[in-house]
């Protein structure tokens, strides 16, 4: 039974004289999570929460069209919807949005996010708009929502990878005065203390602000691992006057945590280990930390006409060591007894981003055809600064199946740089887009984008003081067109299509850097609004050719992972289907399916047909949330949320074409996992409570091709929460 102890906990928590309470005397109206309310906290009109984030336009999309009428697939994650499922990490964001998956957690310090079959770089992560590094873990209390276009994003933001972009959007200024204060415990000694306030400056209806911050601590229920957060999100909202408008972002996330790259893997075979057992040192570390500006001018210049400019900057820094990771190295096999001969790895990087970017987006009609017209301009320029140091092999020696002892770990020893590379790169990019609308039922959005990006490495070696320069210079046109048929306002029916480019970092077996691939992208779909909008039913099918995809490269034992090989082309192809319901008061559903396959299709490095590493054929999701609005349960709040994860496969890379080879892949099965959620709001108090994996699922996150980690086992979280 003491799988439900929190929920015991949180009876006892309510006070039995919130139901109660009447206050008949005070009935002003205020807004509470797209709800009608009024101090009371009686709702005086119904509004569908979940079902209103699929009718609004995406900020990503940039030129506000209506879901309806974008030829592409899209998924919104509200506040409430973050709110109710006490969203704390991308891990459970992702579980909203059937075919966006982590694909692996390297070093349990980074969550690595794929979609349709491929892998969402940097490139592909943006926060407010402006591209955010995803190399640290991220930090979800200062989320309003979060938005995913999937499939082709390469004429609004130049050098994407096909799956699709990921776009954080942080809370908003605000001008009446207002926050929140909350306090979060749970599973492993966490505690998180939060913090927001808002409200306009000296009472000014022309300058808002809003300050936003948290500090999470935790120990894991991996031995000996530990991690502490520091997060702040200031930002203002300047009214110039009727037309235009400031807004300013900033936000800073500094995070240390103890890398644990796992293991429980001897000759590509899952070992049955201890869920706890810890085999990384100690002393290791992880540090990062990411600042970022963004400054957004809004002015309208007619009904119809608008421009937007973004500046923005962002810097992160990372500083690792600790043990390589697990079958990497000449020397780290782990044998088949359990040994396990250890190296200490360290690597730093810093990066410094700038964008500028001008959109000027219009409505108007030529003759009876009307137009939504997006033109726009960005210019973007990376500097990274990777320093690389020389392995400390042969550290110590430890078994897998024993009890690791901290203690008798060797001094932490020095390494010596071994090189820096400074990697520069310069993109300008122009675009044009419009969305025609022939009739009601006849649209057609097409579009064309150019991109010119400059990509230099300086490879400084310390040991000879010699520097090795590379250079590339790219240029592509990168088209987009789609046709929309709508039968009635409540049907939508599309194909599109696009070609983009991709730019590939490192370098081939013989030192010279590598081509570009280009990627061609077909899909087509159907979305439905159905019983008065209570029912929104998508469903998308697609296809991505990848004419050049590279994977590390095997030859001589290397283990290098930025020298590769093209391993040739890639397909993908799959199938998607998006549930979001409200069918009585109260309750919501969100639900999805999603069928991939990503599979080699012309290559002489794999067998053709044989399937990339870690990508799930299948997942889906089921997830319910009921509201009691009314009577004397009003207040009360429960969800469940269920996540299936398909079978997929780690390993070294699929099937290589060399005789003798022993590499093969690990076969990981599938799982499903339900959280349980239960809180209960009382004027402005808020407990809420969260079981996750509430049957105890055991699953693994892959990593590198040669080492997992398990999920968390059952463990529970309470947040306490006052809003003034």
């Amino acid at each position: 039974m003491h799988k439900y102890n929190l929920f015991f906990v949180l009876t006892l928590l309510i006070s039995p004289s919130c139901f109660a309470q009447e206050d008949k005397n005070n009935f002003e109206l205020y807004a509470v999570n797209d709800t009608v309310k009024n101090k009371k906290g009686e709702i005086l009109k119904e509004v569908i929460i979940t079902a209103n984030q699929q009718k609004k336009a995406v900020n990503v999309g940039k030129s506000g069209i209506n879901p309806m009428d974008l030829p592409q697939a899209t998924a919104v994650i509200n506040q409430a919807t973050i709110q109710n499922q006490q969203i704390s990490s991308v891990t459970d964001l992702l579980k909203n949005v059937n075919g966006v998956y982590i694909m692996g957690t390297t070093g349990g310090y980074q969550e690595e996010i794929a979609s349709r079959g491929f892998s969402l770089s940097s490139s592909n992560t943006f926060k407010n708009g402006i591209r955010y590094f995803n190399g640290m873990t991220y930090e979800t209390s200062g989320l309003e929502k979060v938005e995913f276009l999937k499939g082709s994003a390469a004429i609004l933001y130049g050098n994407v990878s096909a799956g699709g972009i990921l776009n954080l959007i942080t809370k908003k200024p605000k001008f009446d005065f207002g926050g929140e204060v909350g306090f979060r415990f749970g599973s492993f000694n966490t505690i998180k203390p939060t913090f927001d306030i808002y409200g306009s400056v000296n009472k000014s209806k022309k300058i808002a602000y809003r300050i936003n911050t948290s500090f999470e601590k935790a120990e894991s229920f991996r031995n000996d691992v530990s991690s502490e957060r520091y997060y702040i999100n200031p930002s203002f909202h300047v009214k110039f006057n009727d037309k235009t408008q400031l807004l300013i972002e900033t936000d800073y996330t500094k995070d240390r945590r103890t890398p644990d790259f796992g293991a429980g893997i001897i000759n590509y075979e899952i070992v049955d280990l201890p869920r706890n057992r810890f085999l990384g040192v100690s002393w290791g570390y992880y540090d990062s930390k990411q600042a970022s500006a963004t400054f957004t001018l809004s002015h309208k210049l007619s009904d119809f006409w608008s421009l937007n400019f973004v500046n923005g900057i962002r810097f992160y820094e990372t500083d690792l060591l600790s043990n390589t990771r697990p079958n990497s190295g000449t020397n780290g096999t782990v044998q088949s007894n359990g040994n396990w001969t250890r190296s200490i790895q360290k690597a730093e990087s810093k990066d410094n981003y700038f964008i500028q970017q001008l959109d000027l987006t219009g409505n108007f009609a030529t003759g009876k055809i009307q137009h939504k017209l997006l033109v726009g301009m960005d210019s973007e320029r990376f500097k990274t600064y990777t320093t690389a140091f020389k392995n400390f092999n042969n550290y110590d020696t430890i078994n897998i199946f024993e009890n690791y002892n901290a203690s008798s770990e060797p001094t932490i020893p020095n390494l010596e740089k071994n090189t820096l590379t400074t990697a520069p790169i310069n993109r300008i990019g122009g675009y044009i887009q419009d969305l025609i609308s022939f009739s009601e039922k006849w649209k057609l959005l097409a579009g064309v984008r150019y991109s010119y990006q400059e990509t230099v490495s300086d490879l400084l070696t310390y040991s000879n003081n010699t520097t090795q320069n590379t250079a590339n210079y790219d240029d592509a046109f990168s088209p987009r067109i789609g046709l929309i048929y709508q039968p009635t306002n409540n049907h939508s029916l599309f194909a599109s299509y696009s070609n983009s480019f991709e730019i590939n970092t490192g370098q081939d077996d013989n030192g010279f850097t590598l081509s570009p691939s280009i990627i061609d992208q077909y899909e087509i779909g159907i979305k439905n609004k159905l019983f008065e909008e209570r029912l929104f039913l998508n469903v998308t099918a697609y296809q991505i050719v990848n004419d050049k995809f590279y994977q590390q490269s095997l030859s001589n034992g290397n283990t290098y992972s930025y020298v590769k090989v093209l391993a040739g082309e890639v397909k993908s192809q799959g199938v998607e289907v998006d549930v979001v319901a409200n069918p009585v008061k109260g309750l919501s559903i969100l639900a999805g399916y999603s069928f991939n396959e990503t599979k080699y299709v012309d290559s002489d490095y794999f067998i053709e047909g044989s399937q990339l590493k870690y990508n799930p054929k299948n997942t889906a999701n089921l997830n319910f949330n009921f509201n009691f609005e009314t009577g004397k349960l009003k207040g009360l709040n429960f969800g469940l949320i269920n996540t299936y994860f398909g079978t997929r496969y780690a390993g070294r890379p699929t099937r290589l074409l060399v005789n003798g080879d022993t590499r093969k892949l690990i076969y990981v099965k599938d799982f499903i996992q339900v959280d349980a959620t239960l809180s209960y709001v009382c004027k402005k108090w808020a407990v809420r409570t969260k079981l996750s994996n509430v049957f105890n699922e055991l699953s693994y996150n892959i990593h590198d091709d040669n080492s997992l980690n398990p999920i968390a086992p059952r463990n529970y979280a309470v947040s306490l929460n006052y809003t003034f």
